[in-house]
């Protein structure tokens, strides 16, 4: 009980402050219709509750197991029990990520069928699957992290200019999609399982960061590499989904949600259980007790009430408020309030995502407090702020394109891996993973989307995509950045 309410404390502190401003809009500069503010208050609820309830899930279910199958498969020492396990954990907890689901229907339906849903399901979880399996090699063999990376994206960018703009946003919305509220904190810690068993202190510390960010760039592959095979000249048509059925209360959006999100959660966690169940029973050299393993059993249970919860309040209470209040501030006369919320709703979504609390906490708890967490939150918020703001900007000017942004910011990063710590290359690139979550691949999305609709000559369709890829990437020059002031305090100190 003391841990949950601890967790129950910090998610208050979160989520409250984003609750605050959508309520000092409507009553100054947005007013909202009664209903609308209804349903978002009474999401801001089940998303504390929720969010508390998965966090504590985390804890006791979902970790212990990524650390259980982490060190079986360093202490298996055979290649190919690496290379089968990394294949088949990485294409199941891509597979059933609900975000994923979510773009992938966007984008089957903006397509016009030319990419489908399950076709785009299928590529993306393969890559994410190759991927990690590679992720899963560099961390047992030690392979330096800014070379894997400057390989990566020089591959990524090679592919990207033989397809066309509109599959490049949709690549890097990919990778965003697929590392979630769920993938996260299951690949951070499987990473510190198979690091652990290194010797070398400083060694483990660094090996248990940037799986994530090297599993999310398999999407982004995987799809580019689509683009070769299946092409069409044909632009972008359609729009995005949008809520147009009438709410006559603000209780019927939960309710037609909840069973939706409950179904699509229990296929997501169900394949991480039975791997995990296979694995104790018929492969594992060290059995956890029966009370560990009950224990597992339990947090997994409360992982899935929290996220269930979490999700439905973002669905069916942040959504359409989001897109309301981007119509509303864009159609003002002056630009400059929607640049100056889309900053602030930035630095204030961040704190609620439930992949950044497990993140910031793993980063302390592994360098033993010498990464503070408050400092990691600070930069990753000031990095999301400055995205979401960027994403505006594109919007409010027709000829800027979403290449403009990532080819330079993606070189600004792979420049950096080579002059900051290695430790803190890890630590970004998996924080531009976590970064693009439910929170932000709902409520911001939906607020871009809502200046988008209300901005003479803007697309919402090719507005819509690309944002996330905005999310992901600022992230890693922010904490990049960091690493850059601690290594220079380093060296002050030493002298």
């Amino acid at each position: 009980m003391r841990i949950f309410t601890e967790k129950l404390r910090e998610v208050m502190q979160s989520v409250m402050p984003i609750t605050l401003l959508v309520v000092l809009l409507h009553f100054t500069l947005t007013p909202l219709e009664t209903i609308d503010l209804q349903r978002f208050l009474f999401g801001a609820l089940l998303i504390i509750i929720g969010l508390s309830i998965f966090l504590f899930g985390v804890d006791i279910g979902i970790t212990p197991i990524g650390k259980f199958l982490g060190k079986g498969l360093a202490r298996s020492g055979s290649m190919k029990y690496v290379l089968g396990m990394g294949l088949v954990l990485g294409f199941f907890i891509s597979i059933a990520e609900p975000d994923l689901h979510i773009l992938a229907a966007q984008v089957s339906e903006v397509t016009n069928g030319m990419y489908p849903k399950n076709m785009l399901l299928l590529v993306v979880s393969v890559g994410i699957a190759v991927m990690l399996t590679i992720g899963l090699f560099r961390i047992v063999y030690r392979y330096p992290l800014n070379k894997t990376f400057t390989f990566l994206y020089l591959a990524i960018f090679g592919l990207a200019y033989f397809s066309t703009n509109d599959l490049f946003a949709i690549a890097f919305d990919a990778s965003g999609s697929t590392t979630g509220a769920l993938t996260v904190p299951f690949m951070l810690a499987l990473a510190v399982g198979v690091a652990s068993l290194n010797r070398r202190t400083q060694s483990a510390e660094e090996d248990s960061f940037g799986l994530v960010g090297i599993a999310s760039a398999g999407a982004i592959l995987a799809v580019l590499i689509l683009g070769l095979f299946v092409r069409s000249d044909e632009p972008l048509s359609g729009s995005m989904p949008t809520s147009s059925a009438t709410v006559t209360h603000w209780l019927a959006p939960f309710l037609h949600e909840l069973p939706k999100i409950a179904g699509e959660i229990l296929l997501a966690v169900s394949p991480i259980l039975i791997i995990f169940v296979l694995n104790h029973v018929f492969f594992a050299d060290e059995k956890l007790s029966k009370r560990a393993f009950r224990r597992i059993f339990l947090g997994m249970a409360y992982l899935f009430v929290g996220l269930v919860l979490f999700l439905t309040g973002v669905n069916a209470g942040f959504m359409e408020v989001g897109r309301k209040l981007g119509m509303l501030i864009a159609g003002m006369d002056s630009s400059i309030p929607v640049l100056i919320v889309g900053f602030v709703l930035g630095v204030l979504v961040i704190l609620a995502e439930p992949a950044v609390y497990v993140l910031t906490h793993q980063i302390e708890d592994v360098t033993t407090g010498y990464v503070k967490r408050g400092i990691v939150l600070g930069f990753l918020s000031i990095g999301v702020g400055l995205a979401v703001l960027l994403s505006v900007v594109r919007v409010l000017i027709p000829w800027l394109q979403l290449w403009h942004y990532l080819v330079p910011g993606y070189l600004i990063i792979l420049a950096l891996s080579y002059k900051v710590p290695k430790l803190f290359v890890g630590i970004a690139f998996d924080a531009g993973g976590v970064a693009s979550g439910p929170m932000t691949a709902t409520f911001i999305l939906a607020f871009i989307q809502g200046v988008a609709e209300i901005t003479p000559d803007a697309n919402v369709l090719l507005e819509g995509f690309g944002m996330i890829a905005m999310v992901a990437m600022m992230p890693i020059i922010s904490l990049q950045l960091l690493g850059a002031i601690y290594q220079r305090n380093s060296v002050k100190e030493g002298l």
